[in-house]
């Protein structure tokens, strides 16, 4: 079993970053300093701005592109759901990184001018770049479920973009009461992981139980034949919330044919299944700004370059993290993190006399089943035939030692810590 270190973590993609100390020279018209603009301030995107800030010093010119004043993160928001976390904990700015020099400007970035390179906004400006990073996340394809609307997630929370959804997930679940159904259905692949939703379903069963509740019950409606990890969960739920949990995959439901957000009712082919809380999480895409600026192929994502993270459709763009198609890597805050090294790396070595390493990647997946049981899934990655590929993996196994569960928990642990850190330049 791979064990990662706060140590380890920060090391990871050492390779990218270890031609910071070397004399930068600009190439910018005029004489001034090359420009990047980064869209989007979370895993991907804050990585970027945060290593470029530190690494290139004062070479570069900047610039964070975010529609939000704090950033509430994906990952660890089911923890926060399962009383293992403060809202505040899982809630950060970007402070550090503006006093690093990185300007940071609130706003939505609605179009790219890829002729004129740059990047317009829903206030009518426009900033200029050399080259751009987009990071914009994920959408959701609300009528991928039957009868969903982004108005019905007010009433069947999806929670998959965190901040008020996360919330209203919570309020919820705090409200039920012993007898009460929780029906879930989780999205089809691919999909941003974390919250992974089958850890979000142990979270919700561990409030259930810690509240005594006998009764509750939570049923999955997946439209998946199989999911990762599932003979951990599977194990983890027999052991921890015996009776609690029902999976139900599309050879038994038939398929999801309604959702009724204000009855509370999911009907499929087999039976229709009521819920006094809906967690309905529909397919997604490419952030939508990807989208606007042709960034995406047919998929709804972003193909890139294995090498670099450099987008496909242009030379002057990266798109990474949940944007882009990564090969064999999940869509996750670790592999966004990950990524973003390598395309700093690619920005500095373009617009700098930097050198440019070769691309190496990693990820690791940590899910808590329950008070000191967490596994995890991870491996590590290099580019080969044209993509993203897994070169080494590793996964818990059951029947593992409840040490080895427990110290898989303190390690995730750290890994928040270090990896908001590194987006974000503090904790």
């Amino acid at each position: 079993m791979t064990k990662l270190t706060r140590r380890q973590f920060t090391l990871l993609g050492a390779t990218a970053l270890a031609s910071a100390a070397l004399p930068v020279f600009s190439f910018a018209q005029n004489g001034g300093k090359p420009k990047v603009v980064v869209i989007g301030g979370g895993a991907g995107g804050g990585t970027v701005a945060h290593q470029l800030a530190s690494d290139a010093g004062d070479a570069l010119d900047i610039t964070l592109i975010e529609q939000n004043e704090e950033y509430t993160t994906c990952f660890f928001s089911n923890l926060y759901l399962g009383n293992f976390r403060t809202f505040d904990s899982i809630t950060h700015n970007w402070d550090a990184l503006t006093a690093m020099g990185v300007k940071k400007v609130t706003g939505k970035a609605t179009g790219i001018d890829t002729s004129a390179k740059t990047v317009q906004l829903d206030d009518g400006s426009t900033h200029a770049y050399d080259r751009l990073v987009v990071a914009p996340g994920i959408d959701l394809i609300y009528d991928s479920v039957p009868g969903y609307s982004e108005a019905d997630s007010e009433i069947a929370p999806h929670a998959w973009q965190a901040g008020p959804q996360t919330k209203l997930l919570k309020e919820k679940l705090d409200a039920l009461e012993d007898g009460d159904q929780i029906v879930m259905v989780p999205p089809p692949n691919p999909y941003r992981c974390p919250p992974g939703p089958y850890e979000r379903v142990s979270m919700m069963a561990h409030v259930l139980k810690e509240k005594g509740f006998r009764e509750a019950r939570i049923v999955i409606l997946d439209p998946k034949p199989k999911f990762s990890k599932q003979g951990l969960f599977s194990e983890g739920w027999e052991k921890e919330y015996p009776g609690m949990v029902e999976w139900i995959g599309p050879d038994i439901h038939g398929g999801i044919k309604n959702v009724d957000a204000k009855a509370g009712t999911v009907e499929t082919d087999f039976d229709t299944f009521e819920g006094a809380l809906l967690n309905i999480v529909p397919a997604q895409k490419a952030g939508e700004i990807a989208t606007a600026a042709g960034l995406t192929d047919d998929s709804g994502f972003c193909p890139i370059d294995a090498e670099s993270m450099r987008s496909t459709m242009d030379e002057n763009i990266f798109v990474i993290g949940d944007a882009c198609i990564a090969g064999d890597m999940p869509k996750s805050a670790f592999s966004a993190n990950s990524q973003a090294k390598v395309a700093a790396n690619a920005i500095r070595a373009d617009l700098t006399d930097a050198r440019k390493f070769p691309a190496r990647y990693a990820n690791t997946c940590w899910s808590l089943i329950a008070t000191d049981n967490d596994v995890k899934v991870g491996a590590q990655y290099a580019p080969a035939d044209g993509k993203i590929t897994s070169t080494a993996s590793f996964i818990s196994q059951t029947g593992e030692d409840p040490a080895i569960r427990a110290a898989n928990y303190d390690e995730s642990v750290a890994w928040y810590e270090a990896i908001t850190k590194d987006i974000f330049g503090s904790a």
